[in-house]
């Protein structure tokens, strides 16, 4: 069954100036997620530079989020668009063996612009949730180029007690409302990105995923938490700060101007590894404005 509201931020993965994992930095920063209360996703391909990490440095991500975080709030993994269904079971195995609480099931990137027929989506899920030992969030995500049918989604849960959620991105509305429907209260359904935070929880969502969470992760826990109370006024105040931040922060590099905006804080985050290049610090004084009275 579907759970109360709340809400995950895809972690960033610090690296040193030179492009090593930076373990220290991830314990520290992890250390001030689990402060918040905030859900943690880790090695997400976005904000976690997943697309970097080797095989060895993904499970060391994953092994220390499970001894920081495990216990006092969700940690999961998230992993990267998969060419094939071998990459998603490899990664769900990675993560059982470490004791992550879930893994996101990405949607299937065949590449070059391609995207399966439908009978070849329903078969790639199938053959990960078949393989997989540990509870699934599926995805349908817009940047894969399709959204999986929410007539799929609703086999998949009728066949599959392993699918714990689903995170759904998509700038259609009328879609969420569709998966929504499918989904009938039987999982949570959290939304990607700040975007339509509000609107999934006002259309009976459990929330929204972002990368936000790395910059002020008690003010985006705010958002759920005064929705939840039904103090609307405070939710709408924290709501309108996480959006200036998040458009603030697209406009200025994304995960690399997160990262300039924590070291110009003195917090931790680290620095964007290749092919990413680092923000200066002084190019981020919107966003360092912004952040202060988050962290102060």
């Amino acid at each position: 069954m579907a759970s109360q509201a709340s809400t995950f931020v895809i972690s960033l993965t610090p690296f040193t100036a030179t492009g090593e994992l930076d373990e220290d930095g991830l314990r520290a920063h992890l250390e001030r997620l689990a402060s918040s209360g905030i859900g943690v996703y880790l090695g997400g391909s976005g904000s976690g530079e997943g697309y970097t990490l080797s095989r060895d440095e993904m499970r060391r991500v994953l092994e220390i989020g499970v001894e920081e975080l495990r216990g006092r709030v969700p940690v999961r993994a998230m992993g990267v668009e998969p060419r094939s269904a071998q990459e998603l079971i490899a990664l769900g195995r990675l993560a059982a063996d470490v004791g992550v609480e879930a893994v996101q099931l990405y949607s299937l990137d065949m590449g070059h612009g391609n995207r399966p027929r439908p009978v070849e989506l329903e078969r790639y899920l199938c053959d990960v949730l078949d393989a997989v030992d540990v509870p699934m969030i599926l995805s349908s995500h817009q940047a894969a180029g399709y959204a999986i049918p929410p007539e799929l989604i609703d086999r998949l849960l009728g066949r599959y007690g392993s699918i714990a959620g689903v995170n759904c991105t998509n700038p259609d509305l009328t879609h969420l409302v569709r998966v929504l429907d499918a989904v009938d209260g039987r999982v949570d359904v959290h939304v990607g990105g700040p975007m339509h935070a509000l609107s999934c929880l006002a259309l009976g969502g459990q929330g929204y995923l972002s990368s936000e969470g790395n910059l002020a992760p008690a003010l985006c826990v705010a958002v759920v938490d005064a929705y939840a109370r039904g103090d609307m006024r405070a939710c709408h105040d924290a709501y309108e700060r996480v959006m200036r931040l998040f458009a603030t922060t697209q406009r200025l590099g994304g995960i690399s101007a997160t990262k300039a905006a924590l070291r110009a804080l003195g917090l931790p985050g680290g620095w964007p590894r290749p092919p990413r290049l680092a923000v200066d610090e002084d190019e981020v004084g919107d966003l360092v404005t912004l952040l202060l009275p988050s962290v102060l």
